[in-house]
């Protein structure tokens, strides 16, 4: 058992108080977000010098969902990213009161400051330029920070399993079975298409050796996104760190451009969001050409492809995830046509 609380109901007033070092007389809570990996609350708390809510994350209820996320280690990599990283960066985030994760990487909590009231992104609606400005400009805020920061880059926890490789390679095609199945009537044939030339080409898309340049959200989508927080004082914040690794930057700015923004705002604003990253992490002391980013820009937007069609299979299945993940799938493989992102992947066999 975790001598910490993994459900909101194990959240007293009492434990409150010895972590917030004030007194809390009553807490209630209810839910917030759309995770399917984790469940989010907003605790709303009574008592002398303590803030009006919180906002916390726990494992999720699900046990598919709660199984993927521990086979990953997604619990523990957002625990200590939150731990040794998010002070580095200068990408908004909430401000963490209290984190824990056990030893076996299946229980975990999270304590933040409540940013609301807020806009959350939604995947399925999209979003406006302006938002996908703000979040170009975030994304600059993880990777120019962690540039080249060894550090960061090799430290155990955020390391994949020596073995994962090998067996995300094995599994996808099990994964595209699954969304074939459940979506091969409602998704595009060319769309369809495109994710089983993924899945027969996952022994090297998963095998692929980059070596990594920065840190990477790796879910870098409308959904893990919060606009207009407190009220609009502030234009956005990043969460769900879930999946944070080491790796190239264009996993988190492909996959956005793709699964994020969609066809309706790419077709228009593609370069001038590439430019806006560009001028961003120069601003901040990294300079690349728009030719330095090109072949990892068409590789990265197929993460969105894969990450669509992994988490379909492996996650709880709810109406608003079907959608989700259709939503995902058509951003990232129209682009991913658009840019050949599959030939990119054939060159570097």
């Amino acid at each position: 058992m975790a001598d910490f609380p993994v459900h909101p109901d194990e959240v007293s007033a009492a434990w409150l108080s010895e972590e917030l070092g004030a007194r809390v007389d009553a807490v209630s809570w209810e839910p917030i977000g759309t995770g399917q990996v984790g469940d989010s609350v907003r605790f709303r708390l009574e008592g002398e010098g303590v803030p009006n809510t919180l906002a916390g994350k726990f494992p999720a209820a699900d046990a598919t969902s709660r199984g993927t996320a521990a086979m990953f280690g997604l619990y523990r990599k957002e625990v200590e990213f939150y731990r040794q990283v998010a002070p580095l960066l200068d990408v908004r985030l909430p401000h963490v009161h209290f984190a824990a994760v056990d030893e076996t990487g299946g229980a975990f909590v999270l304590l933040f400051e409540d940013l609301g009231p807020a806009r959350q992104g939604d995947q399925i609606a999209g979003c406006t330029i302006a938002d996908a400005h703000a979040a170009m400009r975030q994304a600059a805020a993880i990777h120019a920070p962690s540039w080249g920061r060894e550090d960061l880059l090799q430290a155990e926890w955020i390391k994949p399993p020596a073995d994962l490789k090998e067996r995300l390679g094995t599994m996808y095609p099990q994964a595209q079975a699954i969304f074939r199945e459940r979506y091969a009537a409602a998704l595009e044939p060319e769309f369809m298409a495109l994710c089983e030339e993924l899945a027969e080409a996952s022994a090297h898309w998963f095998g692929r050796e980059e070596p990594p340049q920065c840190v990477v959200h790796g879910d870098f989508r409308l959904d893990n996104m919060l606009f207009d927080i407190r009220g609009g004082a502030e234009p956005i914040a990043v969460l769900d760190w879930q999946t944070v690794a080491g790796g190239r930057p264009m996993t988190d700015v492909g996959y956005f451009m793709g699964c994020g923004v969609g066809e309706a705002l790419w077709r228009d604003h593609e370069e001038q969001l590439l430019e806006l990253w560009r001028s961003e992490m120069q601003a901040r002391g990294v300079v690349l050409e728009r030719d330095d980013i090109e072949r990892d820009y068409r590789l990265g937007i197929l993460h969105g492809v894969s990450t669509a069609v992994f988490s379909a299979a492996f996650v709880e299945r709810t109406e608003r995830g079907d959608a989700n993940f259709l939503s995902m799938a058509r951003g990232a493989c129209s682009l991913a046509l658009a840019r050949d992102s599959i030939g990119a992947l054939k060159e570097t066999i």
